[in-house]
C-alpha cells in the first residue's frame, strides 16, 4: 500500500480540523473535522475556494505574509498564528514541501491543549 494512504488516514482520523491551501490560497483539502468545524460556511463546498475570501483583511494579509516567511528558507516551516480561549487550542500554519523542499502550499491546524507559550507570529 502506498506511504500516502496512511498519511492521508492519519489526517482523516485527527478530531483537530486540517485545512489544505495550495499557493494560490485554494483551498485543496478538508479533513472531516474541519468540514464539520465549518459547516455553517459551507463545509466541503469551501473546497475550490480562496481561503482569503474566508477571513478578513488583516487576517488575509497575515496569510500572505506568512507564507512568504514559508519561502524565505526551508527551515521555516510552523508558526504559531492564533490562541482560542473560548476553546482551549492554538491554531498554526505549516508549510507543505514537495521532495525537494520547495513549497507547494501550507495548512491550518488546530490544536487543543494548554495555552502555547510562543509568541502569536514570531518569525
Amino acid at each position: 500500500m502506498e506511504l500516502a494512504t496512511y498519511f492521508r488516514s492519519i489526517v482523516e482520523q485527527d478530531l483537530c480540523a486540517v485545512v489544505i491551501c495550495n499557493l494560490q490560497h485554494e483551498i485543496i483539502y478538508m479533513n472531516p473535522a474541519a468540514v464539520s468545524r465549518y459547516a455553517k460556511w459551507g463545509g466541503d463546498k469551501l473546497i475550490g475556494k480562496s481561503l482569503l475570501d474566508c477571513h478578513n483583511t488583516q487576517s488575509q494579509e497575515r496569510i500572505r505574509e506568512v507564507v512568504g516567511w514559508f519561502q524565505e528558507s526551508t527551515e521555516h516551516n510552523r508558526i504559531y498564528t492564533f490562541y482560542n480561549e473560548k476553546e482551549n487550542k492554538d491554531v498554526y500554519m505549516v508549510a507543505l514541501r514537495n521532495l525537494f523542499g520547495e513549497l507547494i502550499g501550507y495548512y491550518e491546524k488546530h490544536e487543543y491543549r494548554n495555552r502555547e507559550q510562543e509568541r502569536m507570529y514570531h518569525f
